[in-house]
């Protein structure tokens, strides 16, 4: 099931967070993030959890790529699923609920910027329709090793 994610979640969310950042090849970003922060960092419409006997396995959200968002329309893809759940549907079916969501709200164009190592990922948002379209060299460092990376992006075919 997929539902809205709500603030009562965190714990959860940021357990899953945690593992994924972890892992050295999904994200930059700190591990150690309070919900206030978190949720000031993240665009209030298109947050999801999936749930799985009362269970959050997942959850997804958006990062706004310009500071003034009115203008900007423009939003960075975060899904993360938790480990022992992966393969199984939950990171596309999350993925679906975001781009329908944020087509409503009127955002334009999904980025997501995709670890090369992280092939399932790449995957998902490929098949969501996200297309390669630049690849970024030594973009940064994860647990202390260089990673390089792909940008992906997807127009709203209702907007773009």
């Amino acid at each position: 099931m997929i539902r809205i994610m709500r603030s009562a979640d965190w714990e959860e969310i940021s357990a899953i967070y945690r593992e994924g950042i972890e892992t050295g090849t999904a994200s930059f970003r700190r591990p150690d993030i309070s919900w206030k922060d978190w949720d000031l960092s993240h665009l209030k419409p298109c947050r999801f959890v999936a749930v799985q006997e009362k269970e959050i396995v997942g959850w997804c959200a958006l990062l706004p790529v310009v500071a003034n968002y009115e203008v900007g329309g423009v939003g960075e893809i975060e899904v993360y699923v938790k480990q022992g759940y992966k393969g199984q549907g939950i990171g596309s079916s999350l993925l679906s609920a975001l781009i329908t969501e944020s087509e409503k709200k009127g955002i334009w164009m999904l980025q997501a910027g995709i670890f090369l190592q992280n092939s399932a990922s790449l995957k998902i948002h490929e098949k969501a329709g996200f297309r390669v379209v630049g690849y970024r060299e030594k973009i940064g460092k994860a647990k202390g090793v260089w990673q390089d990376n792909l940008l992906l992006e997807r127009r709203n075919k209702l907007i773009a």
